[in-house]
Order: C-alpha cells, then sequence, then structure tokens
C-alpha cells in the first residue's frame, strides 16, 4: 500500500481515538462542553474525511485502470490535512480560554484543511480525467496491429 494511503487511514484511526477521548472527556466533565467545535472537527474531518481520503487514493486509481495522477500531490495533502487538523483543534480549544490566539489557529488551520481538500480533489480529478471512455476503447480494438521493428 502506498504510503499516502496508509499515512491517510492511519490518521483517520488516530483522530477517531482522539476525538473519542475528547467526546468521553466531555461526557464526564460536563463544563467542557466548550470543547464540543475541536471534537466534532476531529471527528469529521479527522476520522470521516481522512478515511474516505485514504479510501478514494487507494481505490480511484484502481476502479479507473489509471495510476494516480500525482504521488507528490497526494503526499502534499496528508501533510495539509494534518497540520490544518492539529491547528484547528487547538484553535477550537484556544479560543475558550483566549479568543485571539484561538483565531488566529483557526484562520491558519482551516486554510491549510482546504486547501489539502482542494488537493484532494484536483487529483482524483486529473486521475479520472485519465480514463480512456468506450468510443476510445473501441477505435484501438479497431486500429491496425503495426509490428514494432526490433
Amino acid at each position: 500500500m502506498a504510503w499516502h494511503v496508509s499515512t491517510l487511514l492511519r490518521s483517520a484511526l488516530l483522530w477517531l481515538v482522539l476525538g473519542a477521548s475528547l467526546g468521553v472527556a466531555m461526557a464526564m466533565h460536563p463544563a467542557w462542553v466548550a470543547y464540543r467545535p475541536a471534537h466534532l472537527h476531529m471527528m469529521l474531518l479527522g476520522f470521516v474525511t481522512m478515511m474516505i481520503a485514504g479510501v478514494g487514493y487507494h481505490v480511484i486509481p484502481r476502479f479507473a485502470s489509471t495510476p494516480l495522477h500525482s504521488i507528490k500531490m497526494a503526499q502534499a495533502h496528508v501533510w495539509l490535512a494534518n497540520a490544518g487538523l492539529a491547528l484547528m483543534a487547538t484553535g477550537f480549544v484556544l479560543r475558550v480560554h483566549v479568543s485571539q490566539a484561538g483565531t488566529w489557529c483557526l484562520v491558519l488551520g482551516g486554510t491549510l484543511s482546504a486547501a489539502g481538500i482542494y488537493l484532494f480533489a484536483w487529483n482524483l480529478w486529473r486521475t479520472l480525467d485519465a480514463v480512456v471512455g468506450p468510443a476510445e476503447l473501441m477505435a484501438r480494438a479497431r486500429a491496425p496491429i503495426v509490428a514494432v521493428p526490433r
């Protein structure tokens, strides 16, 4: 399995554990409900989105029978997604205590997360652009076979 796929799937599992742990902590300490946005982002951006991206990077090229458009873009997505979410989760916690610092973490983290999502979408879109359609497959099948000189 490629590095970017494995790392996204492991990141998703780590964010699941972190988000669930924060959820349990909020249940034990009702005052911690102020951290609900961090919990939600850990679960949705961390677990759900990264799991979908990891599976997408693994499955789409196989279904399309074409290589992924850019491995480097996928690797950049992994770093941007994790750094962005870490900053966002920190920002949501800081915002409760130090609103100015929390807001800046949220702005930077949200921007990095969005950039990662844009790379993911573009990379898979370009991968799907390389798919050969039925008309082209038929044209290739009808084309004469040409011997290649040795």
